[in-house]
């Protein structure tokens, strides 16, 4: 049951996908050890310069000869005011005079470029191309696709999975409400698409015919067993990963994985302006009473990254973005081939002892 036709179409062992999470927390080292131990390793590259980006691939290709992903945001461009980024500047001041950074500094450029970022992937010919937040172009699918790269979309409905194998995918990542990080929501407002893992995949499953990735909760090898169940053909899994000695995330943060529980996290804009579940923080229950329109994503992401920076630096956790899904009772800090093969010995087990049960019924 381990061996789908997604781990045939991605040359992999296991049915098991590392999230490309961004910003930090998916170093080349992360990618190279899940793919070494028979997973999909992904690099989260959408805050990486085209010539960054390039240099990653580069380390990972050094560190394994297996397939790994790389995951883009399907760029977004959206109108604020002066007036709307005034009020935010002069209310982020604040936290600037906290954490000892200098107020309203220059913002030269709110995201990378994307036709740039997806140029190195061309060009390095990248074994799978992941994406979130919309659908790219019909021309850069068909491009991907010509040259043999995997293609996979992610959804958070059964609309937008439906729109994404018209596009041409060759998988689709159903992304339940339980998911730390971003949602990955593009036809509607993304908090009336906030819908769980075991109810989302099956939904999909049914409505597409390319494979389907569970994506939510999902920690160990029951819920890899469960998502197996339900129809998908892989599940992937980011905060599982986040505390590991490979993980690039910062120290205090991994600690905040390990020591908080499943009631800890809440989807918030403040930090990006685009809806992501995170660990509750001081920044986010302040923002809530901002008392103005808090600008849409890139823009509220480059406004705040001088806080985030700074934070670290000062180990302040109270300011730092801390993405994590509801799970978080169930992290460890185990290496990343220790976490892929601890899940698919648990997942082994359950099967076993469901096939156990199954001929002792039959008896």
């Amino acid at each position: 049951m381990l061996d789908t036709d997604l781990t045939r179409l991605l040359h992999i062992r296991f049915p098991i996908i590392q999230a490309p999470m961004a910003g930090g927390p998916t170093t080349p080292t992360l990618v190279a050890a899940v793919s070494n131990a028979g997973g999909l390793g992904s690099l989260g590259a959408a805050y990486l310069a085209p010539e960054h980006l390039r240099s990653e691939i580069h380390k990972i290709r050094q560190l394994t000869d297996r397939p790994f992903g790389v995951n883009l945001f399907v760029p977004e461009n959206p109108k604020e005011s002066k007036e709307t980024i005034s009020k935010m500047t002069n209310y982020l001041n604040k936290y600037r005079t906290k954490l000892g950074i200098s107020h309203n500094p220059s913002i030269l450029k709110y995201q990378e470029e994307f036709q740039d970022q997806v140029q190195v992937i061309l060009e390095e010919k990248i074994p799978v191309f992941s994406f979130t937040f919309g659908i790219p172009s019909q021309s850069l699918l068909e491009e991907m696709k010509s040259r043999k790269i995997v293609v996979i979309g992610t959804a958070t409905t059964v609309d937008e999975a439906r729109l994404l194998e018209q596009a041409g995918v060759d998988a689709i990542v159903a992304q339940g409400s339980e998911s730390g990080g971003h949602r990955g929501t593009f036809l509607k407002d993304s908090s009336h698409s906030l819908i769980g893992t075991m109810a989302l995949v099956p939904q999909i499953v049914d409505q597409a015919s390319i494979p389907v990735i569970a994506s939510g909760g999902i920690m160990d090898g029951r819920g890899l067993v469960s998502s197996l169940v339900l129809g998908a053909a892989a599940v992937q899994m980011g905060t599982a990963f986040l505390a590991c000695p490979e993980s690039g995330a910062h120290r205090v943060y991994k600690q905040k994985v390990l020591l908080e529980h499943e009631d800890a996290t809440e989807v918030t804009r403040a930090y990006s302006g685009k809806d992501a579940r995170g660990i509750r923080t001081t920044f986010m229950n302040e923002m809530q009473h901002f008392p103005s329109t808090i600008p849409a994503f890139p823009i509220q992401n480059a406004m705040t990254k001088d806080i985030r920076q700074a934070a670290a630096k000062a180990n302040n956790s109270e300011y730092m973005s801390l993405w994590a899904g509801q799970g978080l009772r169930l992290a460890t800090d185990h290496p990343a081939e220790t976490i892929v093969q601890l899940t698919v010995d648990q997942a082994r087990k359950i099967l076993k002892e469901i096939a156990s049960m199954n001929t002792f019924s039959k008896e």
